[in-house]
């Protein structure tokens, strides 16, 4: 794995109890943890689980005893570590957005497809889809249970750059993370939409804000936590290049209204992802807040007896919670992974296509394009590529 601060430790996490839980065909072993700072990597390969350490991420790629290369660094770095270790014939898993723009992202597909034929597996890590209460969502609108899907309502809020004191950590530099909330955040709600919906983005009209434009620099950062040099003030600031947030307005392909709002400055939010579908035989909703339940609205009932009801998705028969716990006994945030890493596996395993594949982390990708293009452009319908075509041209 390459990288070990906050999605690090969510994967070691996930590593480490995945085996311990599902029955699978293959059995994952923690080799070789990768950061560039001796002393913190050497740590978190100690504290985290992992056999070894290094400062290289190329040790990882050629080693003949790793099969499997775990991305989880900022967006600058994806594409060169992936494609790498692609050629070097390893399976590997990207976190999200899979890159910092459409053209990293396509020659990511590309080597992929390439790999692909030697039997090398990819996958891009957007967690919330093994939430088992999403999984229930899709099922219910793949089975026709919400009828034709006319509104689709996403927001995802967070609240922890509101400090205009915060440092100017690397999530805040368009040049390391590609953009701000827009792609950290807002590429969850664009993902979990297409795949609970099963209809793509095909067009947008957006604006996007930087209501901070000036930060300190960083002393120390370290996840989602950083301190500043000079904390009262006075310390030397850098430039915020990206978006503090962002809203659009969206077509979906199969004719569904959408709205999404993605910001890192809604006070009191603080991981506040919430997704609510209109249908015309119903509706459901999913709010991260309440991650083991949903609700839903089902309008073929008697009129006396319609009304949003609460689903507890913890029985057996729920998606992954048969390896889990007594019906009634939660799961968290952390679980999502442990479920992502138990269906990589399992592809690996039998040889089949893991989702989301980095097809799908490209259609991701150019809805993140087109909505900074919309924004840059006073808002305009900007139409969204579809992936398939963008891998062609």
């Amino acid at each position: 794995m390459v990288g070990y601060a906050f999605m690090g430790a969510a994967h070691s996490q996930a590593w480490r109890t995945v085996n311990r839980v599902f029955d699978l065909p293959v059995r994952a072993r923690m080799a070789l943890i990768c950061g560039r700072d001796e002393s913190k990597v050497a740590d978190a390969a100690d504290r985290l689980g992992w056999e070894g350490h290094t400062t290289d991420w190329r040790d990882l790629v050629t080693r003949d005893d790793i099969d499997v290369v775990d991305v989880c660094t900022p967006g600058d770095s994806h594409a060169e570590i992936t494609i790498a270790a692609l050629e070097a014939g390893k399976h590997v898993l990207c976190e999200k957005p899979l890159a910092n723009t459409v053209e990293e992202a396509r020659a990511m597909v590309a080597a992929a497809a390439r790999a692909q034929s030697a039997g090398v597996r990819t996958m891009c890590g957007f967690n919330y889809r093994r939430v088992p209460a999403v999984s229930l969502m899709r099922e219910l609108v793949a089975s026709g249970r919400l009828g034709v899907i006319r509104h689709v309502r996403a927001v995802y809020l967070q609240d922890w750059i509101v400090d205009p004191q915060f440092p100017l950590v690397w999530r805040l530099q368009k040049d390391r993370a590609g953009s701000g909330a827009l792609g950290d955040i807002g590429a969850h709600i664009i993902d979990l939409t297409q795949y609970v919906t099963g209809q793509r983005i095909s067009g947008v009209s957006a604006i996007t804000e930087t209501f901070v434009k000036e930060r300190p620099l960083p002393a120390e950062s370290s996840g989602l936590a950083a301190s500043a040099d000079g904390a009262s003030g006075g310390g030397p600031t850098g430039l915020v290049t990206v978006d503090d947030a962002a809203v659009f307005v969206a077509k979906l392909d199969g004719g569904a209204l959408a709205t999404y709002e993605a910001s890192r400055f809604a006070t009191g939010r603080k991981n506040a992802l919430r997704v609510e579908i209109n249908g015309s035989l119903g509706s459901v909703v999913f709010d991260l807040e309440r991650l083991n339940e949903l609700e839903f609205y089902d309008a073929t009932e008697p009129s006396a007896e319609q009304g949003f009801r609460r689903i507890l998705v913890t029985e057996g028969d729920h998606p992954y919670m048969s390896a889990w716990w007594p019906p009634g006994h939660i799961i968290g945030y952390e679980h999502s992974f442990t479920h992502e890493m138990r269906d990589f596996l399992e592809a690996i395993a039998t040889g089949s296509d893991p989702a989301p594949s980095f097809a799908d982390a490209l259609q991701v990708q150019l809805v993140l394009d087109a909505v900074a293009r919309s924004a840059e452009l006073g808002s305009s319908w900007t139409e969204v590529e579809p992936a398939l075509a963008s891998v062609a041209a």
